[in-house]
């Protein structure tokens, strides 16, 4: 057995739907289910037989489901699904309480691992809503194969658990590793991180870490390989940035002309006063630009920070240039929005700020383009057919771009291309970082701009091939909003705050975490409020005299558009969305927003949500109203009440949840296990230096075959946007 062979080499008797789910976990080779790894692991003592069974305890048995049923308790009427397990040595029951959906799952004659506690006593215990393991894998054959023989007594009490796929169990991928172990497989796979820096950092090698992460006598075995192996993937990440880093500072960029006389004039027409941590950014954007190489900057900022007033300052230096070697012309600034909406918000701002300097601004989404000024009225922007407006662009004669995904057509070519600004950065994904940066004879200066919090170490370990900006202060004269979190005996004090502002002229956003009702009829249906159903309630029960509109995923892009542009001029006074309104509209006349099952967000996204109503200078409300309190909950609405930030909050949500919930689930294309590190610093620090010193030495890792096919390995898993 080798690890670059395929997996239905050495398993030939792989159903079709068993395929089908290996292939949705992304495991094709060998090597693919070497780092598989466990998603957690199971202590519930040792694997033993029914007969053996006491009251109290915690346990894992292998057997036969018997009977699946579904009966009510006899007091109080509660639905509990019920099923016998059965083995060679006995049969226990197994109930389920409120849960009458498991008993569809199971047929009988399945053989199952489960693990749970045994509750009753005496002659009347069972397992009281214990886990099931499906598995097409019979107790003869896990009792051999997990254990030697299934007459010892198995030392080891570590189950690992692995995230399976409708076909393939967790106990599937336990058996098949194991088969893996046995052949030797894991033996033959070459250690990508040099011999020198695991002994530096104490790191096990390849094949110990193997053994430890999928099958560990003790918890500290697994952790020590879990840091192996996420110290690969960050470092082999790091591998890549620097090469990425590399390249680019040998490549040559257009040269912008500084004039910072011009810039304070420009800043100095803002309708505000410019932050301190603005021109901070915008002092080290003009710094790059006077360099030889094109920059590669982040620029992170709290929604409502003032992230485009610096994209307008640092795009007039560029569009104000003239190219090197003539007299005429200007370099050209590409501004990519990842929504329509957003494309003509920061149009109009653009045109706000640039009135008083006579550069045209240009707007291209997939509905229409637009050129300002126009020739009939100077303050207004005027409509353009496409090929007109792609005509202005190849001539030169439109300076500054701002668009949606129609900027990165191919028929869409640019004169002197200088400057690349793209907005909320992880909504696009690199690939079209480098669709635009191609867009060019010469690289362009590239600018990524995001509202979302990044904690540091992910920025370092997913965006080390660029500078990072911080803009963490907020325009003088915004209040920070008011925050409180109320259970379901306060919801009327939310009401009366909206009654209030929406008496002052103000509007609302209420948020809900679904579309539609569910279907009653499914017993596994989530009771989370929805967009159409509280719409109405409210329009019936609570705002009767108020207009209500509605906003979600669902609806064609024009009825979204067409909303959203209703609700930007007043005409709607309560918006009821999902999660949509999320990134970026500006409604500075919406000061109260309501997020129903606000435990069922990421703190993140409940940060970005409440930023929409920080668009003015008036106060502005936010009310998070859970429909459960647990703990878990209590201590993330407590944290969102008191961080002073974003960032602070993204730290947060890093440590009390792991990294998959700051951008929900595998959005930057990182592996859980090396997200699990991005809460040491240390350990992203240590890859970083090490990364830098190996390519100074060895930029094409010529010495270093191995780490450069798992460095090649790891661009590619987290480019796959």
């Amino acid at each position: 057995m080798h690890p670059e062979d395929t997996v239905d080499r050495h398993f030939p008797r792989l159903k079709p739907d068993q395929k089908k789910a290996l292939a949705k976990l992304g495991i094709r080779t060998v090597r693919d289910l070497l780092y598989h790894f466990p998603a957690r692991y199971e202590n519930a003592g040792p694997t033993g037989t029914i007969a053996g069974v006491e009251a109290g305890g915690e346990v894992t048995l292998y057997g036969t489901v018997r009977k699946p049923d579904v009966r009510k308790t006899w007091k109080s009427r509660r639905p509990v699904a019920e099923a016998w397990l059965e083995d060679a040595s006995g049969r226990i029951k197994m109930m389920w309480f409120s849960q009458p959906y498991i008993a569809k799952t199971l047929h009988d004659g399945m053989v199952v691992k489960v693990s749970g506690r045994v509750a009753g006593e005496g002659a009347k215990i069972y397992l009281a809503n214990p886990e099931i393991d499906k598995s097409p894998v019979t107790p003869e054959e896990v009792h051999d194969s997990l254990f030697a023989k299934s007459t010892e007594a198995p030392d080891q009490t570590l189950h690992p658990i692995y995230s399976e796929s409708k076909g393939v169990s967790s106990l599937w991928i336990t058996h098949a590793v194991r088969k893996v172990f046995e052949a030797h497989a894991h033996e033959e796979l070459a250690d990508p991180i040099p011999a020198d820096i695991l002994a530096r950092y104490n790191l096990p090698s390849l094949g110990s870490a193997l053994v430890f992460v999928h099958a560990p006598q003790k918890m500290p075995d697994a952790e020590a390989a879990r840091k192996r192996f996420a110290f690969e993937e960050v470092f082999a990440l790091q591998i890549v940035m620097r090469q990425r880093r590399r390249a680019l500072l040998r490549e040559e960029a257009l040269p912008v002309a500084v004039d910072r006389a011009a810039l304070k004039d420009f800043i100095a027409s803002f309708p505000f006063p410019a932050t301190a941590a603005q021109m901070r950014a915008i002092e080290a954007i003009t710094a790059d630009f006077e360099k030889t190489h094109p920059m590669l900057r982040l620029l992170e900022g709290d929604v409502g920070s003032g992230k485009t007033a610096v994209a307008a300052a640092t795009a007039y230096l560029v569009a104000t240039s003239t190219p090197k070697g003539r007299i005429a012309g200007a370099l050209q600034v590409a501004y990519l929005c990842p929504t329509e909406i957003l494309a003509k918000q920061h149009f109009s701002t653009f045109v706000s700020y640039f009135k008083d300097h006579p550069i045209p601004i240009g707007l291209i989404t997939g509905s229409e383009c637009r050129k300002f000024p126009s020739r009939v009225r100077y303050e207004e922007s005027a409509k353009l057919s496409k090929p007109a407006f792609k005509k202005m662009v190849a001539n030169g004669e439109i300076p500054i771009v701002i668009g949606t995904h129609a900027l990165i057509e191919k028929s869409l070519s640019f004169k002197y291309f200088a400057y690349a600004i793209i907005d909320e950065q992880h909504r696009f994904g690199t690939i079209h970082r480098q669709k635009l940066a191609t867009k060019g004879a010469i690289a362009p200066h590239l600018l990524s701009m995001t509202a979302t919090p990044i904690p540091r170490t992910l920025a370092l370990t997913l965006y080390g091939d660029l500078d990072l900006t911080l803009l963490d202060q907020m325009p003088v004269g915004r209040k920070p909003v008011i925050t409180a979190v109320l259970g379901p005996e306060k919801r009327e004090d939310a009401y009366e705050r909206v009654r209030a502002e929406l008496a002052a002229g103000h509007q609302a956003y209420v948020i809900c975490p679904r579309i539609d009702e569910p279907d009653p009829t499914k017993e596994l249906a989530l009771q989370a409020k929805s967009v159409t159903a509280e719409a109405a309630r409210l329009r019936k029960d609570v705002f009767p005299k108020a207009v209500i509109d509605i906003l979600h995923s669902k609806m064609r892009p024009a009825e979204k558009e067409d909303v959203m542009q209703r609700f930007a001029n007043g005409d709607i006074d309560i918006l009821v969305a999902t999660s949509v309104v999320e990134v970026g509209v500006n409604v500075p006349n919406a000061t109260v927003i309501l997020i129903e099952g606000a435990e069922r967000f990421g703190l993140a996204q409940l940060h970005q949500l409440r930023g929409r109503v920080i668009r003015s200078s008036d106060q502005a409300y936010c009310f998070a109203l859970p429909e459960s309190f647990g703990q878990a909950t209590k201590d993330r609405m407590k944290a969102l009440v008191t961080a002073k930030n974003g960032f602070e909050l993204a730290e947060y949500d890093l440590a009390l949840r792991g990294a998959g919930e700051l951008a929900g689930g595998r959005q930057w294309g990182v592996s859980d296990i090396a997200m699990e590190a991005l809460k040491n610093l240390k350990l992203v620090e240590a890859a970083r230096t090490e990364a830098a010193a190996l390519v100074a030495g060895d930029p094409d890792l010529k010495n270093h075959p191995v780490l450069a096919a798992r460095a090649h390995i790891a661009d590619k898993e987290m480019h796959l946007e």
